[in-house]
């Protein structure tokens, strides 16, 4: 691929991974409104208790722009709306007003500014400041766009409007200690304008990034006749082909800043990635229809699958090689080297199952060898909570050992390393899989080893691994 065809694919894939959040956002919008609301369109959170031995309880300012009304009318954006109930027999005041008014009542008055709120109903912070007692009753003020005061569960009720706004919650006498279970909730009519705007934002985007994608992987047209035949064989037991070459010597301490070394990969890795996704989805549905994954999107698939196994040879999936992995989708002189087989034909049945119910077992022990261990965990606080965990998958675990072992010894262990080589060789069997390149089944099954079981030495690709752990040029003389 050309510079500005990689260029063109990275774009695509961008603007794939945004048009998939804005058609997941503007779903989401509208099946909020649908599902979410109470019955007369309110959005409402649960109930928090909040709680001060002071005078007043505060929000955090509420900043909703410097100009009111410049652009917008009053409740034209949404209508807010906060149920206050007291845990005793107290009358309440509840109200919300300019945030430099309330800031000079409640100059020198001791309160509790709610500065956040979890999810649970007791996950309430607060930030106090020390003070007296308020000179004047809240229901004495003028400045308050909606107030609300009495005795029981209290129910304010206020459009939004530009400025700069904060809610204050006191005893209606302006006594110390406010105790109360407070929710919120908010209507609006932009929900689904919003939610349809982001839909056709994302449509448009994901338009874009498809015409990208295609710019990118168009090929001139090739004569027939000058077509070469694929190369039988090399693929072995299974036709995804993933071998690695353990340098025969080893730095004992570049792993220790190989993750710094591969930043550049892993800045562009991610938006192959973005755009293996859109184009396997591209694929899907051409297979639903015709039998078949376009070949151009194929290669573009496994170059990316190529380039991701160059990167994780060199770094912590198997730390096999000193030699910094090339950027590009192409086969390469590297040490590392992964394909998939072209399938000729393809079931269109099973490309709607398979990539996620057929391929649950597998997701399942392939989690363990990325992400499913934990090897040490500390619990700090009284909720006894996990607050720090080191772990990993088993490669993880097993590549560790091994680079400790180079250390002291300046050998990679090879039992481990033909581990290490079969995990990934599972995993990118399972990855070939769920990426609807073919229909054969994954086998459960450990294939260690730098090679390919069963694969033919040198049949394919062209170039054999040359050196390390892979079979020689056999001995004709014993022949």
């Amino acid at each position: 691929m050309s510079p500005g065809k990689v260029l063109a694919a990275v774009v695509g894939g961008l603007l794939g991974l945004v048009a998939a959040g804005l058609i997941a956002s503007g779903v989401g919008m509208l099946w909020a409104y649908e599902t979410q609301r109470t019955v007369d369109g309110f959005f409402t959170s649960p109930a928090t208790a909040l709680s001060t031995a002071s005078y007043a309880l505060t929000s955090n300012e509420v900043d909703l722009g410097s100009n009111p009304g410049d652009w917008f009318p009053s409740g034209r954006l949404a209508t807010v709306r906060i149920d206050v109930e007291p845990t005793g027999n107290t009358s309440l005041f509840v109200g919300i007003g300019p945030e430099a008014e309330v800031d000079s009542f409640l100059a020198g008055v001791a309160l509790a500014e709610v500065t956040w709120l979890g999810p649970n109903r007791g996950d309430v912070s607060y930030r106090s400041a020390e003070g007296g007692a308020p000179l004047s009753l809240p229901t004495e003020q003028t400045f308050w766009v909606a107030s609300t005061s009495g005795g029981g569960p209290q129910r304010l009720t206020w459009d939004l409007e530009l400025g700069k706004w904060t809610m204050v919650i006191m005893n209606a006498d302006a006594a110390p200690g406010v105790t109360v279970d407070a929710s919120v909730g908010a209507k609006t009519d932009l929900l689904v304008p919003l939610g349809f705007g982001l839909l056709v934002g994302g449509v448009l985007a994901a338009a874009l990034a498809a015409g990208l994608l295609v710019l990118a992987l168009r090929q001139p047209r090739t004569p027939s006749a000058v077509v070469a035949a694929p190369a039988a064989g090399g693929f072995g037991r299974y036709p995804v082909r993933l071998e690695g070459r353990l340098d025969p010597v080893l730095s004992r301490w570049q792993w220790l800043v190989k993750w710094l070394l591969v930043v550049p990969h892993l800045i562009v890795l991610p938006f192959l990635w973005a755009a293996f996704g859109l184009l396997t989805f591209v694929a899907g549905v051409a297979i639903l229809f015709s039998g078949r994954y376009p070949k151009s999107i194929f290669d573009f698939n496994v170059g990316v699958m190529r380039w991701t196994w160059r990167v994780a040879f060199y770094s912590y999936s198997a730390l096999g090689t000193d030699q910094y992995p090339p950027f590009t989708l192409a086969d390469a002189d590297y040490p590392a080297i992964v394909d998939v087989e072209y399938p000729e034909r393809l079931s269109r049945g099973l490309v709607l199952v398979k990539w996620w119910l057929l391929a649950i077992p597998h997701y399942l022990i392939i989690g363990l060898f990325t992400s499913g261990l934990v090897w040490w965990t500390t619990q700090i606080g009284e909720s006894g909570n996990a607050m720090l965990q080191i772990g990993g998958g088993l490669i993880g675990l097993l590549v560790l050992i091994s680079a400790i072992a180079l250390v002291f010894t300046g050998r990679y262990p090879q039992g481990l390393f033909d581990v290490v080589m079969g995990l990934n060789r599972w995993i990118y069997r399972v990855w070939a899989y769920a990426g609807l390149m073919r229909d054969e089944y994954p086998p459960f099954r450990l294939d260690t080893g730098g090679n390919e079981p069963g694969a033919t030495p040198g049949s394919w690709p062209d170039r054999p691994i040359q050196g390390g752990n892979l079979p020689s040029e056999p001995d004709l003389t014993s022949v």
